[in-house]
């Protein structure tokens, strides 16, 4: 595969089951790449290897006055040059290519992982480490895929340099022959200790990511509390860690550089040693001596991607390790789709069977929960996404359909799911609401629905060079120009677009005044009409207008009625939504009864 042909039409289906596995995955989906780069670095090396023949053959035509001698290994050394430059500069190419295409890959894998999950990846990975894995990581798991040919035709090339020079010249290739994998192999006894060093650096300077990225997210708050120094000395801290720790691990791979250097060194006084006692003797020629000095002198350059392929391995391996945990992660625990349901339209009751909250189609359903945490994780099971899959044995039920067994483009578009911190893209405020939609919903009706009037008199004012037009207005990073209130109804805004069968909202208005929360209540209301909503919110306002809200007390659905009955009856309820402390909850009332938990039996074997 050639870089233009990037990205890959398909970048296949990864062996996460460790970091390893992962390496090698890569590397045999790169096959043909790697073949290639096998023979150019096998057509490089092998015409360096062949350079001591070369000028041991011209020195030995000096030495007999052999003039046609001489010649021909003047037009050998030509085509060995020739042939050197020629695989050098291809080897790298191919090189190079196999790099950027397994980088592509890689990215490609962690894209697709990232549209899967959506905003669930973040709260099972950190932040951070997303960072870390999408950057550096990528580039250091492509060097050891590309650094995987050239070690092969390195090893490739000192097989046949010691065959050759013992068929050559027994006497010294012998000594050759024994000698070379003792310089292949000194380094083995100190990977383990290299790599263990290796290991400690990526893990702190992968947490100073995570801090970095954290921090920057969240510079906002931390310069309105005055904590951007202590956020910035932790930091300072982290990054003195790495250093330390890079300093440690260079340490131990300037050891194995040394020892790459002093055997080779050894091995090379020992063969001009023991041959110039083979040539005094007249046992060998001195072409001959020159040929063997020469090809052991140039064993170096082969014996460099030994060291390479080690260190590539050592800083590959945690970083494909990681990518490997990324890409291992699923929607969820899914299992086989029921016959017949793979052309299914989901609609109907949306039902979670953990807790056993149910949001019947075309109502407007209200659910309350007293943690903001449980709050958060039904919002995600309900959307497909649940936290910690390996937890939820049951799957969220779309009109007696598991939403889990759908293909995720019908989840998707059947149930959307807006968390309580939504993103905004930076870019026009047209380009923002551009989103797939059923088209049943015009961008000014949403807006309208979410009360962004000031918002779009506010863009209209800073954005004189468009004329005014609020919907040509640039949004920048984030919505950072924006209050959060702003920020939160315009991302209302464009989840009504959308228009989707079932449209859960959390906490949408908690950045909201009273007067707007009232409003955006009664709009969200008059838009979805007669289409599935479910608000997780314990704002009374917002309750007030739902058909049905559902209380959630210990991870279960406990009651349900409408607000004011629920109000009326259920001290827990009252608890939650208007901040009743316990000794006011003794004194309630109680005469009024608590409603019936009705409708909250499973819907399994149910029809839509």
């Amino acid at each position: 595969m050639q870089i233009r042909d990037l990205p890959h039409a398909d970048p296949g289906v990864p062996d996460v089951r460790s970091g390893t596995r992962f390496l090698l995955w890569l590397g045999r989906r790169q096959l043909a790449g790697q073949v290639k780069s096998l023979l150019w670095g096998l057509l490089h090396h092998l015409g360096i290897a062949g350079l001591p023949l070369g000028v041991g053959l011209a020195v030995q035509a000096v030495v007999d006055r052999d003039g046609d001698r001489l010649a021909a290994a003047g037009a050998l050394l030509v085509a060995l040059g020739a042939a050197i430059a020629a695989g050098d500069v291809m080897l790298h190419r191919t090189a190079v290519t196999n790099w950027i295409t397994a980088a592509a890959r890689v990215q490609q894998l962690l894209s697709r992982k990232t549209a899967e999950l959506g905003s669930v990846l973040t709260r099972r990975v950190a932040a951070g480490e997303v960072v870390a894995v999408s950057t550096g990581d990528v580039e250091k798991i492509g060097w050891f895929v590309e650094a995987l040919s050239r070690f092969a035709a390195a090893a490739v090339t000192l097989v046949i340099i010691c065959v050759g020079l013992t068929v050559y010249q027994p006497a010294l290739g012998v000594v050759v022959a024994v000698g070379i994998p003792v310089l292949a192999l000194a380094a083995l006894p100190l990977l383990p200790r290299a790599t263990r060093r290796a290991d400690v650096q990526r893990e702190k300077a992968g947490r100073a990511t995570e801090l970095a990225s954290d921090t920057v997210a969240g510079l906002r708050v931390l310069r309105g509390i005055g904590g951007e120094e202590l956020f910035l000395g932790r930091y300072r801290a982290a990054s003195q860690e790495v250093r330390r720790a890079a300093v440690h691990s260079a340490r131990m791979w300037a050891l194995i550089a040394a020892v790459q250097v002093v055997l080779p060194g050894l091995l090379l006084i020992v063969v001009v040693g023991y041959g110039t006692g083979l040539a005094l003797a007249g046992r060998i020629e001195v072409g001959e001596l020159v040929t063997v000095y020469g090809a052991v002198a140039l064993t170096h350059h082969a014996l460099r991607n030994f060291e390479e392929i080690a260190m590539a391995f050592s800083f590959s391996r945690p970083s494909a390790k990681r990518a490997a945990r990324v890409l291992s992660l699923t929607r969820a625990s899914v299992t086989a789709p029921a016959e017949g349901h793979g052309e299914h339209r989901a609609k109907g009751d949306l039902y979670d069977p953990v807790t056993g909250v149910r949001a019947p189609a075309g109502l407007f359903t209200a659910v309350v929960c007293g943690d903001p945490d449980v709050a958060g994780r039904l919002a995600d099971r309900l959307g497909g996404h649940p936290v910690e899959p390996e937890a939820d044995h049951a799957s969220v039920l779309l009109g007696g359909v598991p939403l889990d067994g759908l293909p995720l483009e019908a989840a998707r578009a059947a149930v959307l799911v807006q968390d309580k911190d939504p993103v905004l893209l930076s870019g026009p405020l047209r380009e923002l609401l551009d989103v797939p939609a059923s088209g049943n919903v015009r961008a000014e009706a949403a807006l309208s629905a979410a009360r962004c009037d000031d918002v779009l008199d506010a863009l209209a004012q800073a954005s004189l060079d468009t004329g005014g037009d609020p919907m040509h207005a640039r949004i920048t990073e984030r919505g950072r120009s924006l209050s959060g209130g702003q920020r939160q109804r315009l991302a209302l805004a464009r989840s009504l677009v959308t228009d989707p069968e079932v449209l859960v909202l959390d906490e949408p208005t908690s950045a909201v005044d009273a007067h707007t929360e009232a409003r955006v209540a009664a709009g969200i209301r008059e838009l979805r009409e007669a289409r599935t909503t479910v608000v997780l919110s314990s704002s009374p306002l917002l309750l007030d207008r739902a058909d049905r809200v559902v209380l959630v007390h210990g991870g279960q659905a406990v009651a349900v009625g409408t607000h004011r009955e629920l109000l009326a009856g259920e001290p827990r309820y009252r608890a939650v939504v208007t901040r009743e402390t316990d000794g006011e909850l003794a004194d309630a009332p109680r005469g009024a009864g608590t409603p019936a938990a009705v409708e909250l039996e499973p819907l399994e074997g149910k029809s839509a």
